[in-house]
């Protein structure tokens, strides 16, 4: 898979994204970055326990798949950021913050669309 390309692509879709991660489903990652002049809100710690926490809630859902039918995003909603989750093939999860003003819907639709002339 080439999602090192597939990284930037995102990064560079819409300046309201704030950071895009690539993991497996065990959390390691393999390409993540800010947008230049981005303050992280979370120290490195708290942005790994997050990165962590989504990954086991994935899990968590994919448990279900077989009765709802696989998950295709999750999106959280905060005061200073939305957060994406969605999945990348079955190996590897997409982990994106925003702006809370992004248009995550436009967001989310883009990145479905490269990610599946990736996987």
């Amino acid at each position: 898979m080439e999602y090192q390309n597939l990284h930037k692509q995102i990064l560079d879709f819409d300046p309201k994204i704030r950071l895009v991660t690539i993991c497996d489903t065990d959390g390691k990652i393999l390409f993540t970055d800010h947008r230049p002049g981005v303050t992280n809100l979370l120290t490195n710690d708290e942005s790994k326990r997050s990165l962590e926490m989504a990954v086991k809630a994935w899990k968590t859902r994919a448990e279900l798949a077989p009765k709802i039918g696989h998950g295709k995003y999750v999106l959280a909603e905060y005061e200073k950021i939305k957060r994406i989750t969605m999945p990348l093939g079955d190996k590897h999860l997409l982990y994106i913050t925003t702006e809370p003003a992004a248009d995550h819907s436009r967001i989310i639709e883009n990145v479905q669309r490269l990610a599946s002339s990736t996987t």
